[in-house]
């Protein structure tokens, strides 16, 4: 009696098991078919985007379009200016469950596109440089496939269009801390946090992951170095706040070379020095300010003090003094690894294992980097490189491209990342 009921116990757990099975192989062939389906308007939705690029803070028209198309879709909910022109909408699952974010930054960059595009932006001196429009595109084309397929959700899916992460203006809040203040992580409280980026580096068709932290933290800096100001036919009779500036900006690379161990990445750059009015006075100031980033809290921590101690001490050997203005911008980007080895599965099955590679940390920052201190969260690459298009320009570039063939993979990618986290599909 006892082996006939293990045997019907086998057969019921093979009877069951086959079923499951093969809704999963239907959901990954019906969300492939959505998203290649809908390439045409995938690729209209991009090229609007590209075409009137907006910068942060400022990206009324972009919000306003987005939410357009999401009501238009029959999302569930639906709230605008949401930390200034952000949209969040929300898409419920005829199911019960936790409920999953995906992101997509909105704003562009202040720079002069020279792609020669037919679609290029139309807006002079603003761009999506970074991809921007990629991302959206991808989270609209998601959000589609999801609104027809509720019966496969189990919770809910929260669209989050984040404005200002390329870094409000100076004087203003914005992007994803005031996000989080508006309260874009709770009322449904977000469990988990998924985003994309794009990635020139890597040819279209593959995606990139990193378990730990995958972008760099980014502190800011300003320091005004002051001396007296003299005739440059008399150096002596003053202060010389150039050459101090100058033996500063030196002395700063001793960080990464010498006070840091060379196998922690960690970088200082100085991206504006700026003094003087002639060419025969020796200024009253000079104005330095850049950036210092690291991959590990430890060692930002430290660079942040070897940078202060270096500028003040080099600028009083100098007969200088200074004002030091230091801004904790962002953290770590860090991906739980425990929720990214649950969906490294969903990655396999949008793009095939052969295409998902495991990637270096960038040194780039990200604010999505504050929504992972809240949630778990897992941030990844796609690819977009092209060279027989010219798909090779760095991003933040005037002739930065992206293959529009990511486009569906960026949807199917997103979707499933979220129907399989609902559902446990992703479960290893």
């Amino acid at each position: 009696m006892n082996k006939m009921i293990r045997i019907l116990i086998l057969m019921l757990v093979f009877c069951i098991s086959i079923p499951a099975f093969s809704n999963a192989d239907d959901l990954l062939k019906r969300v492939t078919s959505m998203t290649n389906e809908m390439s045409a308007q995938l690729i209209q939705w991009r090229r609007h985007f590209h075409q009137h690029p907006e910068l942060s803070n400022r990206e009324k028209k972009t919000g306003q379009y987005i939410a357009k198309a999401l009501k238009k879709m029959g999302v569930d909910s639906l709230t605008t200016g949401v930390a200034g022109h952000g949209v969040v909408a929300l898409i419920k699952g005829k199911h019960p469950g936790p409920t999953v974010g995906l992101r997509a930054d909105i704003d562009a960059l202040p720079v002069t596109e020279s792609t020669g595009l037919a679609f290029a932006s139309k807006n002079k001196g603003v761009m999506h440089a970074c991809g921007h429009d990629v991302h959206m595109t991808s989270l609209l084309g998601a959000a589609r496939v999801l609104t027809q397929m509720r019966e496969h959700i189990r919770g809910t899916v929260k669209l989050v269009f984040q404005p200002a992460e390329e870094g409000p203006p100076l004087g203003e809040e914005g992007g994803a801390p005031l996000m989080i203040k508006e309260g874009v992580l709770t009322n449904p409280k977000v469990d988990a946090m998924f985003a994309l980026h794009v990635f020139p580096e890597m040819e279209v068709g593959k995606l990139g992951y990193v378990y730990g932290g995958i972008m760099a933290s980014v502190d800011q800096f300003k320091v005004i170095v002051s001396g007296k100001q003299v005739h440059a036919a008399y150096p002596w009779a003053g202060v010389d706040p150039v050459v101090a500036t100058a033996h500063i900006i030196t002395a700063l690379q001793t960080i990464p070379s010498r006070i840091i161990d060379a196998r922690e990445p960690v970088v200082v750059s100085v991206g504006i020095v700026r003094g003087g009015q002639r060419w025969n006075i020796i200024p009253g100031e000079v104005v330095l300010e850049g950036t210092v980033r690291a991959h590990d809290p430890k060692v930002r921590k430290k660079a942040g003090e070897a940078f202060h101690r270096i500028v003040r001490n080099t600028a009083r050997a100098h007969g200088s003094t200074v004002k030091i203005t230091y801004h904790d911008m962002a953290p770590v980007t860090w991906n739980d690894p425990a929720l990214g080895k649950r969906t490294l599965p969903s990655l396999e099955r949008a793009v095939g294992k052969n295409k998902v590679v495991e990637i270096k940390p960038a040194m780039g920052g990200e604010d999505f980097a504050f929504y992972a201190r809240k949630v778990p969260a897992f941030y990844i690459r796609l690819g977009v490189g092209n060279k027989a298009i010219g798909a090779v320009h760095p991003l933040h570039t005037p002739g930065f491209i992206a293959d529009e063939a990511s486009l569906p993979i960026g949807a199917r990618t997103l979707a499933l990342m979220a129907l399989d986290y609902l559902s446990n599909k992703s479960q290893p």
